[in-house]
């Protein structure tokens, strides 16, 4: 009888969350050596009250500052399992892509539990924050920044998404041409913002596509990211299409990638840049003819 209590006992203390590919994570304890595999997860991890499990990182992982004093573990293209097998973490946190997703695979095998997240909602940013919470014990600091997260964007989306229609093309790379879709988070804050992407309707997350495409769509405004925080030359190529209504009436914007293309909470600083942005363009528009008011 001692015994069948004892591993009841056992089976409820036991931690089991269900990551975004549905897969079960088990863990016997609250993690403590975390190896973060993916920007937005080491973010997401400080955000959570947990970034004094991390014990690892991979490129790019660069805030909050002190992230950036996090041993590294390669980059999304290459991750250094040796590297991060001699670090011992209890937990991986990933986002597999077409660089990374064989080496994760790999770990799993290995007996190391992974928490694997794909994030295409802001309320997944949330939600992260609070399961990651509930994977290294740190539950209340992580709920507490979740109900921040939400009410920052309620309020952001009461403020400007019944603003007038504003139609945005976003673009992420210039050679190839790459945008986001509908799918993508991009989007949905660009709807808090009364924003339209008008490649929403294409396939996949990140597609690429040509110029013609976007001369067809005609967008009121373009705003690119780049790979820092310097507005990127090519963002004036479009200048050389005089006809195209965002050259037409100056709406090229540059904006932060940090800001929004990690899924994080500073996805909300991008999402308030993005509505200054917007209303800088209905603040261009004309007034309505007299028979249109």
């Amino acid at each position: 009888m001692l015994a069948a209590l004892l591993v009841c006992a056992s089976a409820q203390a036991q931690l089991r969350v269900t990551d975004d590919y549905g897969r079960e994570v088990r863990l016997a304890a609250p993690a403590q050596r975390v190896v973060s595999l993916a920007p937005h997860l080491t973010e997401l991890m400080y955000a959570a009250g947990a970034g004094a499990k991390l014990i690892g990182a991979i490129q790019y992982s660069d805030y909050p500052p002190e992230a950036k004093a996090l041993p590294r573990v390669g980059s999304e293209a290459a991750i250094d399992l040796e590297a991060l097998l001699a670090l011992a973490p209890d937990l991986v946190v990933a986002w597999p892509n077409a660089g990374s997703a064989r080496a994760v695979e790999r770990i799993a095998a290995l007996g190391i539990a992974v928490f694997r997240s794909e994030p295409r909602e802001l309320e997944d940013v949330a939600r992260t924050m609070e399961t990651l919470g509930r994977l290294v014990g740190t539950e209340a600091a992580a709920r507490v920044a979740a109900s921040k997260f939400r009410a920052r964007a309620a309020a952001i989306e009461r403020a400007y998404g019944q603003r007038p229609r504003v139609r945005v093309f976003y673009q992420v790379w210039d050679r190839p041409l790459v945008t986001v879709t509908g799918a993508h988070v991009i989007s949905k804050a660009m709807r808090l913002c009364g924003g339209e992407n008008v490649l929403a309707g294409l396939p996949g997350i990140a597609p690429e596509i040509d110029r013609e495409t976007v001369l067809r769509a005609d967008p009121e405004a373009i705003v690119a990211s780049g790979s820092d925080g310097t507005r990127p030359s090519w963002l004036d190529d479009w200048k050389a299409y005089p006809a195209l209504a965002a050259v037409r009436q100056g709406n090229l914007y540059a904006i932060r990638p940090e800001l929004v293309q990690r899924h994080t909470p500073r996805l909300l600083d991008g999402a308030q840049e993005l509505c200054r942005i917007l209303e800088e363009v209905r603040g261009k528009r004309g007034p309505k003819p007299a028979a249109l008011q």
